[in-house]
């Protein structure tokens, strides 16, 4: 490889030990992700990795998900990838992540678990097998409002905003300001990039994305002009959806789909490649679980699963039932309509609820007023069901009321 050949790959937001619906473990897509990774490494010969944060889901993670980072940091190593960046997200233990850093430094892994008193410990200049001063990293974590500033006394929601925004951007600027000033100590002109785990005004978010509140609210919702013109590339994290903010300004977003929300979007890495000037690739990742969201009717929901089965496919499903007229056994119809096929129902939604079904017209009283016996008949009264069934359905509900009570 060229000596003034520079790759850089930009990945974020693993969630090793993520789980869906808090059931459903993934520990196989992220061992397939790693996998794909290590070949990408390979295939493009990329010399650096960068990490922006929320490597792991929880700040306490599993074994299951502390061996395949290690594991993977190991083989990484044994590739052409000379430098690996990791930087810490707002889910991530900063005291875990740092534990092992000194080690971690011996294999040219840098570790930035959080902001510290002393601003050049995320200053870091990479170098090629010749010792060559390379590219300079600003590798900003994710910043704790207690590591940028201090809670004043008497500070209303609007004045906190402004106190943290103002403390990230002063944060952005000084260490730009230590990395103009490391490169011309060193009289090279180099690459200056930086990273960021934190919510910027353009970045895209989904409803299920489980992307946790750095702050109160929306503070964190920052301007992209905090990142000063120094830097070259800005390699984000925290949002899942890949997004460009500008085009030196990114969010890789997240490898594998956070919620099903995210089932249809395509996840990706970006290859940035300095052998002249900047080139930005978008590789796009492999579905390693198919996910699939059915939304409708009884009709729509048969014929969309019947299509599915035919594919004979493990697919993950998420079903919303929404009809105007009520399905009681929901759950035993889909679970009949699956049986014998690769699919797995994770979560069932009837949509018709209680408040759709029950209007103004059905009953004068409040709903506090009423009984469960009282909101049963006036479900079964809207109902083309008959007597005989209505009795029937009654006497089956009153057995559960009562088999409740007695449990109690």
């Amino acid at each position: 490889m060229k000596s003034n050949c520079l790759k850089i790959l930009h990945t974020s937001d693993w969630h090793l030990g993520r789980t869906l619906y808090s059931k459903k473990e993934r520990v196989a897509e992220h061992k397939a992700f790693l996998d794909w990774l290590l070949h990408t490494i390979e295939l493009h010969e990329i010399q650096v990795l960068l990490i922006a944060g929320d490597i792991f889901d929880t700040a306490a993670p599993n074994s299951i998900s502390q061996k395949l980072y290690y594991d993977f940091l190991v083989k990484v190593k044994n590739t052409c990838c000379q430098h690996i960046i990791v930087v810490g997200g707002n889910h991530d233990s900063p005291s875990f992540l740092n534990a092992p850093k000194d080690i971690l430094a011996a294999l040219h892994i840098s570790v930035v678990g959080c902001a510290t008193n002393d601003l050049s410990d995320e200053l870091i200049v990479l170098t090629n097998n010749n010792n060559e001063a390379q590219l300079i990293v600003c590798g900003v974590p994710f910043l704790r409002e207690r590591d940028i500033s201090r809670y004043a006394e008497g500070e209303n929601y609007t004045d906190r905003s402004i106190r943290i925004n103002e403390n990230i951007k002063k944060h952005y600027a000084a260490i730009a300001q230590l990395a103009i000033e490391k490169r011309n100590e060193l009289g090279i002109n180099i690459p200056i990039i930086a990273t960021g785990h934190l919510s910027v005004i353009g970045g895209v978010r989904n409803e299920d994305d489980g992307v946790r509140e750095a702050y109160i609210g929306n503070i964190e919702a920052i301007s992209s002009d905090i990142f000063p013109k120094v830097f070259d590339y800005v390699a984000l994290g925290h949002y899942h959806v890949p997004s460009m903010i500008e085009n030196h300004i990114r969010y890789c977003g997240s490898p594998i789909p956070m919620g099903f929300g995210e089932a249809s979007q395509t996840k990706c890495v970006y290859v940035l490649d300095f052998s002249e000037q900047i080139r930005i690739d978008t590789l796009p990742i492999p579905v390693f679980q198919k996910l699939v969201s059915i939304i409708g009717d009884k009709d729509l929901i048969e014929s969309k699963l019947a299509a599915l089965k035919q594919t004979n496919e493990p697919i993950w499903v998420e079903i919303a039932y929404k009809s105007d007229v009520l399905f009681p056994n929901l759950g035993a119809w889909v679970t009949e309509q699956v049986k014998d096929s690769s699919i797995e129902v994770l979560k069932l939604y009837n949509k018709r609820t209680l408040s759709e079904v029950l209007s103004e017209n059905d009953t004068s009283d409040s709903l506090e007023d009423l009984n469960e016996l009282d909101v049963f008949n006036i479900l079964l009264n809207k109902e083309e069901l008959s007597e005989q069934h209505k009795d029937t359905l009654r006497e089956t509900y009153q057995e559960v009321l009562l088999g409740l009570k007695i449990g109690e």
